[in-house]
Protein backbone atom coordinates (compact mmCIF):
# COMPACT_ATOMS: atom_id res chain seq x y z
CA UNK A 1 0.00 0.00 0.00
CA UNK A 2 2.85 2.19 0.64
CA UNK A 3 4.03 1.38 -2.81
CA UNK A 4 1.15 2.34 -4.36
CA UNK A 5 0.90 5.83 -2.52
CA UNK A 6 4.24 6.81 -3.52
CA UNK A 7 3.77 8.08 -6.69
CA UNK A 8 0.81 9.91 -5.94
CA UNK A 9 2.34 11.86 -2.69
CA UNK A 10 5.09 12.83 -5.44
CA UNK A 11 4.24 15.40 -8.14
CA UNK A 12 5.98 14.38 -11.72
CA UNK A 13 8.81 17.07 -12.27
CA UNK A 14 10.19 18.71 -15.17
CA UNK A 15 13.36 17.54 -17.09
CA UNK A 16 15.00 20.66 -16.19
CA UNK A 17 14.34 19.96 -12.77
CA UNK A 18 15.33 16.02 -12.88
CA UNK A 19 19.09 16.04 -11.85
CA UNK A 20 21.53 12.81 -13.25
CA UNK A 21 22.04 12.36 -9.65
CA UNK A 22 18.33 11.85 -9.01
CA UNK A 23 16.88 8.35 -8.33
CA UNK A 24 14.53 8.11 -10.40
CA UNK A 25 10.45 7.62 -9.28
CA UNK A 26 9.17 4.61 -7.49
CA UNK A 27 12.94 4.01 -6.45
CA UNK A 28 13.09 5.05 -2.51
CA UNK A 29 15.89 7.76 -1.45
CA UNK A 30 18.61 6.46 0.15
CA UNK A 31 18.96 7.66 4.04
CA UNK A 32 21.52 10.47 4.32
CA UNK A 33 23.44 9.49 7.63
CA UNK A 34 24.15 13.19 9.72
CA UNK A 35 27.55 12.41 10.06
CA UNK A 36 28.21 11.85 6.80
CA UNK A 37 26.72 15.33 5.65
CA UNK A 38 29.03 18.21 4.01
CA UNK A 39 29.49 20.93 6.35
CA UNK A 40 30.32 24.54 5.45
CA UNK A 41 33.67 25.77 6.46
CA UNK A 42 32.47 28.15 7.96
CA UNK A 43 30.09 25.78 10.24
CA UNK A 44 30.30 26.44 13.66
CA UNK A 45 32.64 23.63 14.97
CA UNK A 46 31.11 21.19 17.98
CA UNK A 47 31.10 22.13 21.45
CA UNK A 48 30.63 26.06 20.70
CA UNK A 49 27.41 28.07 20.83
CA UNK A 50 27.10 31.47 20.16
CA UNK A 51 24.98 33.80 21.65
CA UNK A 52 21.43 33.47 19.41
CA UNK A 53 20.83 37.37 19.32
CA UNK A 54 24.61 38.51 19.29
CA UNK A 55 26.04 39.29 15.56
CA UNK A 56 29.67 38.92 15.12
CA UNK A 57 32.41 42.05 15.80
CA UNK A 58 32.51 44.11 12.49
CA UNK A 59 29.77 42.62 11.29
CA UNK A 60 27.50 45.84 8.90
CA UNK A 61 24.11 44.44 10.82
CA UNK A 62 26.42 44.28 14.69
CA UNK A 63 25.04 47.01 17.25
CA UNK A 64 28.45 48.67 18.10
CA UNK A 65 29.86 47.45 21.80
CA UNK A 66 29.83 51.02 22.29
CA UNK A 67 26.82 51.82 21.86
CA UNK A 68 24.32 53.58 24.20
CA UNK A 69 21.97 56.36 24.16
CA UNK A 70 23.83 58.08 27.38
CA UNK A 71 27.20 57.31 25.92
CA UNK A 72 26.75 57.26 22.29
CA UNK A 73 30.07 58.05 19.99
CA UNK A 74 29.74 60.96 17.88
CA UNK A 75 27.96 61.47 14.78
CA UNK A 76 29.85 61.55 11.57
CA UNK A 77 27.96 65.04 10.51
CA UNK A 78 28.78 67.82 13.49
CA UNK A 79 26.26 69.09 14.91
CA UNK A 80 27.36 72.75 13.47
CA UNK A 81 27.78 70.95 10.09
CA UNK A 82 30.60 70.46 7.53
CA UNK A 83 32.00 73.70 6.24
CA UNK A 84 30.86 74.32 2.80
CA UNK A 85 33.30 75.57 0.12
CA UNK A 86 31.41 78.53 -1.59
CA UNK A 87 33.41 80.78 -4.18
CA UNK A 88 33.19 84.24 -3.89
CA UNK A 89 31.20 86.09 -6.90
CA UNK A 90 33.43 89.04 -6.74
CA UNK A 91 36.64 87.16 -7.51
CA UNK A 92 38.19 86.90 -11.76
CA UNK A 93 36.96 83.80 -12.80
CA UNK A 94 40.45 83.23 -13.02
CA UNK A 95 41.03 82.91 -9.23
CA UNK A 96 37.72 80.97 -9.22
CA UNK A 97 38.69 78.06 -11.49
CA UNK A 98 42.20 78.00 -10.25
CA UNK A 99 40.91 77.10 -6.51
CA UNK A 100 38.50 74.70 -7.99
CA UNK A 101 41.48 72.63 -9.98
CA UNK A 102 43.40 72.67 -6.39
CA UNK A 103 40.31 71.28 -4.77
CA UNK A 104 39.93 67.20 -4.78
CA UNK A 105 37.02 66.34 -7.03
CA UNK A 106 34.57 65.31 -3.91
CA UNK A 107 35.14 68.64 -2.36
CA UNK A 108 34.09 70.60 -4.93
CA UNK A 109 30.83 72.81 -4.57
CA UNK A 110 28.18 71.64 -6.64
CA UNK A 111 27.61 74.72 -9.56
CA UNK A 112 24.56 76.94 -9.19
CA UNK A 113 22.29 76.30 -12.25
CA UNK A 114 23.04 77.16 -15.58
CA UNK A 115 21.27 79.62 -17.74
CA UNK A 116 23.52 79.05 -20.43
CA UNK A 117 21.87 75.49 -22.19
CA UNK A 118 18.56 74.77 -23.59
CA UNK A 119 15.94 72.60 -21.70
CA UNK A 120 17.15 69.18 -22.97
CA UNK A 121 20.63 69.69 -21.70
CA UNK A 122 23.97 70.92 -23.12
CA UNK A 123 25.77 69.60 -26.13
CA UNK A 124 28.10 67.79 -25.04
CA UNK A 125 30.17 67.11 -28.36
CA UNK A 126 30.36 71.12 -28.55
CA UNK A 127 30.75 71.80 -25.53
CA UNK A 128 34.01 70.62 -25.62
CA UNK A 129 35.12 71.44 -28.92
CA UNK A 130 34.68 74.94 -28.12
CA UNK A 131 36.37 74.66 -25.03
CA UNK A 132 39.58 72.59 -26.72
CA UNK A 133 39.26 75.40 -29.48
CA UNK A 134 39.59 78.27 -26.95
CA UNK A 135 42.49 76.11 -25.34
CA UNK A 136 44.36 75.87 -27.67
CA UNK A 137 44.65 79.50 -28.44
CA UNK A 138 45.50 80.92 -25.19
CA UNK A 139 48.44 77.67 -24.96
CA UNK A 140 49.30 78.93 -28.61
CA UNK A 141 49.27 82.42 -27.40
CA UNK A 142 52.05 81.66 -24.46
CA UNK A 143 49.50 81.26 -21.44
CA UNK A 144 51.08 78.88 -18.75
CA UNK A 145 49.35 75.55 -18.72
CA UNK A 146 47.39 76.22 -15.46
CA UNK A 147 45.71 79.40 -16.47
CA UNK A 148 44.54 77.30 -19.65
CA UNK A 149 43.29 74.15 -17.62
CA UNK A 150 41.37 76.93 -15.49
CA UNK A 151 40.10 78.43 -18.36
CA UNK A 152 38.59 75.25 -19.95
CA UNK A 153 37.38 74.42 -16.28
CA UNK A 154 35.32 77.62 -16.49
CA UNK A 155 33.63 77.03 -19.90
CA UNK A 156 32.53 73.68 -19.19
CA UNK A 157 31.20 74.59 -15.72
CA UNK A 158 29.49 77.63 -17.21
CA UNK A 159 27.78 75.26 -19.74
CA UNK A 160 26.76 72.72 -17.37
CA UNK A 161 29.31 70.15 -17.51
CA UNK A 162 31.01 70.20 -13.73
CA UNK A 163 32.22 66.70 -13.92
CA UNK A 164 35.12 67.71 -16.51
CA UNK A 165 38.80 67.09 -15.91
CA UNK A 166 40.82 69.19 -18.91
CA UNK A 167 43.97 68.24 -19.24
CA UNK A 168 47.56 70.53 -20.85
CA UNK A 169 50.28 69.34 -21.92
CA UNK A 170 52.84 71.24 -24.66
CA UNK A 171 51.23 70.08 -27.39
CA UNK A 172 48.09 68.57 -26.99
CA UNK A 173 44.80 69.04 -24.94
CA UNK A 174 42.22 66.51 -23.82
CA UNK A 175 39.11 66.97 -21.92
CA UNK A 176 36.78 64.32 -20.32
CA UNK A 177 33.21 64.63 -19.20
CA UNK A 178 31.81 61.64 -17.17
CA UNK A 179 28.03 62.46 -16.60
CA UNK A 180 27.62 60.20 -13.38
CA UNK A 181 29.42 57.34 -11.59
CA UNK A 182 27.44 54.81 -14.02
CA UNK A 183 28.11 55.99 -17.52
CA UNK A 184 30.48 56.17 -19.98
CA UNK A 185 33.02 59.47 -20.10
CA UNK A 186 33.48 61.62 -23.34
CA UNK A 187 36.80 62.33 -24.15
CA UNK A 188 38.13 64.83 -26.71
CA UNK A 189 41.54 65.86 -27.57
CA UNK A 190 43.14 68.51 -30.06
CA UNK A 191 46.91 69.12 -31.01
CA UNK A 192 48.52 72.50 -30.71
CA UNK A 193 50.53 72.79 -34.04
CA UNK A 194 51.27 76.48 -35.09
CA UNK A 195 51.85 79.00 -32.44
CA UNK A 196 52.04 82.50 -32.62
CA UNK A 197 52.66 85.64 -30.44
CA UNK A 198 49.76 87.90 -30.51
CA UNK A 199 48.35 89.43 -27.24
CA UNK A 200 45.62 91.31 -28.40
CA UNK A 201 44.12 87.60 -29.77
CA UNK A 202 45.13 86.58 -26.47
CA UNK A 203 42.56 89.47 -24.61
CA UNK A 204 40.22 89.24 -27.02
CA UNK A 205 39.60 85.36 -25.80
CA UNK A 206 40.32 86.20 -22.38
CA UNK A 207 37.24 88.88 -22.59
CA UNK A 208 35.07 85.96 -24.31
CA UNK A 209 35.63 83.00 -20.91
CA UNK A 210 35.00 86.14 -18.82
CA UNK A 211 31.62 87.04 -20.91
CA UNK A 212 30.85 83.13 -20.82
CA UNK A 213 31.64 82.65 -17.47
CA UNK A 214 30.19 85.73 -15.62
CA UNK A 215 26.62 85.73 -14.44
CA UNK A 216 24.82 88.58 -15.87
CA UNK A 217 25.93 87.31 -19.69
CA UNK A 218 23.75 84.76 -21.47
CA UNK A 219 26.51 83.68 -24.32
CA UNK A 220 24.72 80.94 -26.02
CA UNK A 221 26.78 78.10 -28.13
CA UNK A 222 26.37 79.78 -31.09
CA UNK A 223 27.14 83.21 -29.82
CA UNK A 224 30.33 81.90 -28.38
CA UNK A 225 31.09 79.86 -31.57
CA UNK A 226 30.51 83.23 -33.23
CA UNK A 227 32.73 85.34 -31.36
CA UNK A 228 35.68 82.87 -31.56
CA UNK A 229 35.57 82.31 -35.48
CA UNK A 230 35.80 86.46 -35.50
CA UNK A 231 38.79 86.56 -33.11
CA UNK A 232 40.52 83.85 -35.23
CA UNK A 233 39.87 85.83 -38.41
CA UNK A 234 41.26 89.75 -36.81
CA UNK A 235 44.62 90.59 -38.71
CA UNK A 236 46.98 91.63 -36.39
CA UNK A 237 47.28 95.30 -34.70
CA UNK A 238 50.48 95.92 -36.53
CA UNK A 239 52.03 95.71 -40.04
CA UNK A 240 55.20 93.40 -40.67
CA UNK A 241 57.12 96.85 -41.56
CA UNK A 242 56.46 98.00 -38.07
CA UNK A 243 57.42 95.14 -36.17
CA UNK A 244 60.83 95.17 -38.11
CA UNK A 245 61.14 99.24 -37.19
CA UNK A 246 60.31 98.03 -33.72
CA UNK A 247 63.14 95.07 -33.96
CA UNK A 248 65.59 97.45 -34.63
CA UNK A 249 64.53 100.41 -32.17
CA UNK A 250 64.96 97.41 -29.58
CA UNK A 251 68.20 96.97 -30.76
CA UNK A 252 69.37 100.05 -30.76
CA UNK A 253 67.44 100.95 -27.22
CA UNK A 254 69.14 97.62 -25.84
CA UNK A 255 72.76 98.89 -26.78
CA UNK A 256 72.02 102.78 -24.86
CA UNK A 257 71.29 100.88 -22.17
CA UNK A 258 75.00 99.73 -22.32
CA UNK A 259 76.85 102.82 -22.57
CA UNK A 260 76.43 103.53 -26.28
CA UNK A 261 75.60 107.31 -28.17
CA UNK A 262 73.45 107.76 -31.16
CA UNK A 263 75.53 105.90 -33.91
CA UNK A 264 75.96 102.70 -31.91
CA UNK A 265 71.91 102.91 -31.60
CA UNK A 266 71.84 103.29 -35.32
CA UNK A 267 74.11 100.18 -36.34
CA UNK A 268 72.84 98.05 -33.50
CA UNK A 269 69.28 98.90 -35.52
CA UNK A 270 70.77 98.22 -38.63
CA UNK A 271 71.91 95.12 -37.85
CA UNK A 272 68.44 93.79 -35.86
CA UNK A 273 66.67 94.95 -38.89
CA UNK A 274 69.21 92.51 -41.29
CA UNK A 275 68.64 89.77 -38.86
CA UNK A 276 64.57 90.31 -38.80
CA UNK A 277 64.39 90.34 -42.44
CA UNK A 278 66.40 86.96 -42.73
CA UNK A 279 64.40 85.21 -40.25
CA UNK A 280 61.22 86.49 -42.21
CA UNK A 281 63.01 85.24 -45.26
CA UNK A 282 63.88 81.34 -43.73
CA UNK A 283 60.01 81.36 -42.52
CA UNK A 284 58.61 81.91 -45.49
CA UNK A 285 60.98 79.13 -47.05
CA UNK A 286 59.76 76.86 -44.23
CA UNK A 287 62.69 76.46 -42.21
CA UNK A 288 62.37 75.55 -38.66
CA UNK A 289 62.49 78.05 -35.94
CA UNK A 290 65.97 77.09 -34.98
CA UNK A 291 67.53 78.07 -37.81
CA UNK A 292 65.85 81.34 -38.31
CA UNK A 293 66.85 82.07 -34.66
CA UNK A 294 70.63 81.39 -36.09
CA UNK A 295 70.41 83.60 -39.14
CA UNK A 296 69.07 86.82 -36.91
CA UNK A 297 72.17 86.45 -35.00
CA UNK A 298 74.72 87.01 -37.84
CA UNK A 299 74.13 90.52 -38.91
CA UNK A 300 74.31 92.25 -35.24
CA UNK A 301 77.59 90.08 -34.62
CA UNK A 302 78.91 90.78 -37.75
CA UNK A 303 78.36 94.84 -37.59
CA UNK A 304 79.82 94.92 -34.47
CA UNK A 305 83.22 92.62 -35.95
CA UNK A 306 83.18 94.94 -38.78
CA UNK A 307 83.38 98.13 -36.32
CA UNK A 308 86.54 96.60 -34.44
CA UNK A 309 88.08 95.60 -37.72
CA UNK A 310 87.67 99.74 -38.81
CA UNK A 311 89.12 100.40 -35.71
CA UNK A 312 86.03 102.84 -35.14
CA UNK A 313 85.83 104.40 -31.72
CA UNK A 314 82.17 102.90 -31.36
CA UNK A 315 81.52 100.05 -29.19
CA UNK A 316 81.52 97.13 -31.06
CA UNK A 317 80.54 94.72 -27.79
CA UNK A 318 77.07 97.30 -27.24
CA UNK A 319 76.04 96.76 -30.86
CA UNK A 320 76.32 92.70 -30.59
CA UNK A 321 74.73 92.80 -27.22
CA UNK A 322 71.88 95.14 -28.22
CA UNK A 323 70.97 92.96 -30.98
CA UNK A 324 70.80 89.83 -28.45
CA UNK A 325 68.27 91.29 -26.74
CA UNK A 326 66.17 91.17 -29.46
CA UNK A 327 66.22 87.83 -29.95
CA UNK A 328 66.60 86.33 -25.85
CA UNK A 329 63.15 83.92 -25.32
CA UNK A 330 61.72 85.62 -22.34
CA UNK A 331 58.66 84.83 -22.70
CA UNK A 332 59.12 81.02 -23.52
CA UNK A 333 61.32 81.02 -20.36
CA UNK A 334 58.99 82.50 -18.07
CA UNK A 335 55.96 80.07 -19.17
CA UNK A 336 58.15 77.17 -18.46
CA UNK A 337 59.32 77.96 -14.97
CA UNK A 338 55.89 78.95 -14.24
CA UNK A 339 54.68 75.53 -15.28
CA UNK A 340 57.45 73.96 -12.99
CA UNK A 341 56.72 75.51 -10.37
CA UNK A 342 52.76 75.09 -10.98
CA UNK A 343 53.21 71.67 -11.07
CA UNK A 344 53.08 70.69 -15.04
CA UNK A 345 56.33 69.48 -15.29
CA UNK A 346 55.66 67.39 -18.75
CA UNK A 347 55.05 70.98 -20.11
CA UNK A 348 57.52 73.16 -18.15
CA UNK A 349 60.22 70.96 -19.69
CA UNK A 350 59.23 70.81 -23.05
CA UNK A 351 59.01 74.41 -23.03
CA UNK A 352 62.65 74.89 -21.28
CA UNK A 353 63.63 72.19 -24.59
CA UNK A 354 62.65 74.28 -26.67
CA UNK A 355 64.36 78.17 -24.78
CA UNK A 356 67.92 75.91 -25.00
CA UNK A 357 67.36 75.26 -28.52
CA UNK A 358 66.29 78.74 -29.35
CA UNK A 359 69.71 79.53 -26.97
CA UNK A 360 72.15 77.20 -28.94
CA UNK A 361 70.64 79.06 -31.78
CA UNK A 362 71.54 82.60 -30.93
CA UNK A 363 75.09 81.02 -29.45
CA UNK A 364 75.81 79.54 -32.75
CA UNK A 365 74.96 82.34 -34.91
CA UNK A 366 77.12 84.71 -32.54
CA UNK A 367 80.09 82.31 -32.53
CA UNK A 368 80.30 81.93 -35.81
CA UNK A 369 80.43 85.60 -37.02
CA UNK A 370 82.99 86.28 -34.24
CA UNK A 371 85.35 82.95 -35.17
CA UNK A 372 85.44 84.63 -38.71
CA UNK A 373 86.17 88.29 -37.31
CA UNK A 374 88.82 86.69 -35.33
CA UNK A 375 90.53 85.28 -38.09
CA UNK A 376 90.87 88.76 -39.57
CA UNK A 377 92.51 90.14 -36.24
CA UNK A 378 89.02 91.91 -35.27
CA UNK A 379 89.66 92.76 -31.42
CA UNK A 380 87.06 92.31 -29.06
CA UNK A 381 87.26 93.17 -25.01
CA UNK A 382 84.59 90.57 -23.30
CA UNK A 383 85.18 92.74 -19.82
CA UNK A 384 84.36 96.13 -21.61
CA UNK A 385 80.59 94.45 -21.70
CA UNK A 386 80.40 94.18 -18.37
CA UNK A 387 81.11 97.72 -17.38
CA UNK A 388 78.78 99.76 -15.57
CA UNK A 389 77.73 103.01 -17.70
CA UNK A 390 75.66 105.81 -15.13
CA UNK A 391 73.29 107.42 -17.40
CA UNK A 392 70.40 107.55 -15.07
CA UNK A 393 67.89 109.72 -17.24
CA UNK A 394 69.53 108.63 -20.37
CA UNK A 395 68.86 104.70 -19.71
CA UNK A 396 65.50 105.12 -18.12
CA UNK A 397 64.52 106.56 -21.59
CA UNK A 398 65.52 103.85 -23.72
CA UNK A 399 64.64 101.00 -20.82
CA UNK A 400 60.98 102.30 -21.42
CA UNK A 401 61.47 102.57 -25.16
CA UNK A 402 63.15 99.14 -25.13
CA UNK A 403 59.76 98.06 -23.05
CA UNK A 404 57.50 99.88 -25.53
CA UNK A 405 59.21 98.11 -28.51
CA UNK A 406 58.89 94.85 -27.20
CA UNK A 407 55.14 95.22 -27.02
CA UNK A 408 55.09 96.60 -30.10
CA UNK A 409 56.80 93.33 -31.06
CA UNK A 410 53.75 90.89 -29.11
CA UNK A 411 51.10 92.88 -30.66
CA UNK A 412 50.36 94.23 -27.54
CA UNK A 413 46.63 96.08 -27.79
CA UNK A 414 47.19 99.62 -27.49
CA UNK A 415 45.71 100.40 -24.00
CA UNK A 416 48.24 97.88 -22.54
CA UNK A 417 51.50 99.28 -24.11
CA UNK A 418 52.00 102.36 -21.88
CA UNK A 419 51.56 100.58 -18.56
CA UNK A 420 53.95 97.31 -19.67
CA UNK A 421 56.12 100.80 -21.15
CA UNK A 422 55.81 102.00 -17.40
CA UNK A 423 56.32 98.86 -15.80
CA UNK A 424 59.64 98.32 -17.80
CA UNK A 425 61.12 101.17 -16.68
CA UNK A 426 60.14 100.71 -13.45
CA UNK A 427 61.65 97.51 -13.11
CA UNK A 428 65.09 99.34 -14.62
CA UNK A 429 65.40 101.77 -12.08
CA UNK A 430 65.07 98.93 -9.12
CA UNK A 431 67.55 96.94 -11.28
CA UNK A 432 70.16 100.15 -11.42
CA UNK A 433 69.90 101.01 -8.09
CA UNK A 434 70.84 97.77 -6.45
CA UNK A 435 73.29 96.67 -9.10
CA UNK A 436 75.23 99.69 -10.71
CA UNK A 437 74.94 102.06 -7.33
CA UNK A 438 74.89 100.06 -4.57
CA UNK A 439 77.43 97.59 -6.36
CA UNK A 440 74.91 94.62 -5.30
CA UNK A 441 74.32 91.44 -7.21
CA UNK A 442 73.14 91.47 -10.49
CA UNK A 443 71.08 88.00 -10.07
CA UNK A 444 69.75 89.56 -6.97
CA UNK A 445 68.62 92.67 -7.93
CA UNK A 446 67.58 90.97 -11.61
CA UNK A 447 65.00 88.75 -9.32
CA UNK A 448 63.83 91.84 -6.98
CA UNK A 449 63.10 93.69 -10.39
CA UNK A 450 61.41 91.29 -11.78
CA UNK A 451 59.21 90.42 -8.89
CA UNK A 452 57.98 93.84 -9.02
CA UNK A 453 57.31 93.23 -12.33
CA UNK A 454 55.03 90.11 -11.65
CA UNK A 455 53.57 92.20 -8.81
CA UNK A 456 51.62 95.19 -10.64
CA UNK A 457 51.73 93.16 -13.91
CA UNK A 458 49.22 90.73 -11.78
CA UNK A 459 47.39 93.66 -9.92
CA UNK A 460 46.40 95.32 -12.92
CA UNK A 461 45.49 92.21 -14.79
CA UNK A 462 43.27 91.52 -11.93
CA UNK A 463 41.83 94.71 -12.30
CA UNK A 464 41.42 94.37 -15.91
CA UNK A 465 39.93 90.55 -15.52
CA UNK A 466 42.65 89.83 -18.15
CA UNK A 467 46.01 87.51 -18.76
CA UNK A 468 49.12 89.27 -17.30
CA UNK A 469 50.90 88.17 -19.93
CA UNK A 470 50.54 91.95 -21.95
CA UNK A 471 51.63 93.64 -18.38
CA UNK A 472 54.87 91.44 -17.82
CA UNK A 473 56.71 90.15 -20.86
CA UNK A 474 57.31 93.23 -22.79
CA UNK A 475 58.13 94.61 -18.86
CA UNK A 476 60.97 92.11 -18.47
CA UNK A 477 63.10 93.44 -21.62
CA UNK A 478 65.71 95.14 -19.72
CA UNK A 479 66.51 93.00 -17.60
CA UNK A 480 67.19 90.48 -20.15
CA UNK A 481 70.70 88.85 -19.74
CA UNK A 482 71.79 89.98 -23.41
CA UNK A 483 75.72 91.05 -21.71
CA UNK A 484 76.33 87.90 -20.31
CA UNK A 485 75.60 85.71 -22.99
CA UNK A 486 77.37 87.42 -25.21
CA UNK A 487 80.46 87.87 -22.77
CA UNK A 488 80.64 83.87 -22.81
CA UNK A 489 79.83 83.14 -26.53
CA UNK A 490 83.19 85.76 -27.05
CA UNK A 491 85.16 84.29 -23.99
CA UNK A 492 84.62 80.91 -26.24
CA UNK A 493 85.32 82.10 -29.70
CA UNK A 494 88.67 83.10 -27.78
CA UNK A 495 88.91 79.94 -26.42
CA UNK A 496 88.62 81.11 -22.83
CA UNK A 497 86.07 78.15 -22.33
CA UNK A 498 86.08 78.46 -18.45
CA UNK A 499 85.29 81.77 -18.17
CA UNK A 500 82.76 81.28 -21.51
CA UNK A 501 81.00 79.12 -20.01
CA UNK A 502 80.88 80.69 -15.92
CA UNK A 503 79.39 83.58 -17.66
CA UNK A 504 76.84 81.44 -19.79
CA UNK A 505 76.06 80.09 -16.75
CA UNK A 506 75.46 83.04 -15.26
CA UNK A 507 73.30 84.76 -18.18
CA UNK A 508 71.25 81.01 -17.10
CA UNK A 509 70.77 82.00 -13.38
CA UNK A 510 69.75 85.55 -14.35
CA UNK A 511 67.09 84.31 -16.90
CA UNK A 512 66.17 81.75 -14.02
CA UNK A 513 66.01 84.87 -11.79
CA UNK A 514 63.70 87.28 -13.67
CA UNK A 515 60.89 83.79 -14.65
CA UNK A 516 60.93 82.98 -10.65
CA UNK A 517 60.61 86.52 -9.36
CA UNK A 518 57.66 87.30 -11.92
CA UNK A 519 55.99 84.23 -11.18
CA UNK A 520 56.41 84.76 -6.81
CA UNK A 521 55.44 88.76 -7.75
CA UNK A 522 52.10 86.97 -9.41
CA UNK A 523 51.62 84.61 -6.64
CA UNK A 524 51.68 87.47 -4.03
CA UNK A 525 49.21 89.49 -5.36
CA UNK A 526 46.85 86.66 -5.80
CA UNK A 527 47.54 85.97 -1.95
CA UNK A 528 47.94 89.45 -0.16
CA UNK A 529 44.07 89.61 -2.04
CA UNK A 530 41.04 88.63 -1.27
CA UNK A 531 40.52 84.45 -1.56
CA UNK A 532 38.20 82.80 -4.23
CA UNK A 533 36.97 80.37 -1.73
CA UNK A 534 35.23 81.50 1.63
CA UNK A 535 35.51 79.13 4.35
CA UNK A 536 38.74 77.24 3.04
CA UNK A 537 42.04 77.89 2.81
CA UNK A 538 44.00 78.46 0.06
CA UNK A 539 45.33 75.91 -1.90
CA UNK A 540 48.83 74.83 -3.12
CA UNK A 541 49.27 73.97 -6.70
CA UNK A 542 47.80 70.65 -8.32
CA UNK A 543 50.49 67.15 -7.81
CA UNK A 544 52.36 69.10 -5.20
CA UNK A 545 52.42 68.04 -1.22
CA UNK A 546 50.09 71.42 -0.45
CA UNK A 547 51.40 72.57 2.64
Amino acid sequence: MAETDAPEDRKPQSDEARSAFTPPLGVDQPVVVEEESPTSEFAVPKGFAPEPAAEPEGSAFATPSTYAARHSPPAFTPAHGIPMIKLSQNAPWQDQMRTMLRLPVSERPVPEPVQKQDDAGPAVPRVLDLTLRIGELLLAGGEGAEDVEAAMFAITRSYGLDRCEPTVTFTLLSITYQPSLVDDPVTANRTVRRRGTDYTRLAAVYQLVADINAPEHDVSLEEAYRRLAIIRRNRHPYPSWVLTMATGVLAGAASVLLGGGPAVFAVAALGAVLGDRLAWLCAGRGLPEFYQFLVAAIPPAALGVLLSLLHSDLRPNAVITGGLFALIPGRALVAAVQDGLTGFYITASARLLEVMYFFVAIVVGVLSALYVGLQFGAKLNPEGTLSPVERPIVQIVASMALCLTFAVLLQQDRATVLFATLNGGVAWVVYAAIAVTAKGSAVMATAIAAGLVGLFGQLIARWENTSSLPYVTAAIGPLLPGSATYFGVLNIAQNNMDSGFASLAKAAALALAIAIGVNLGGELARLFMRAPGSGAGRRAAKRTRGF
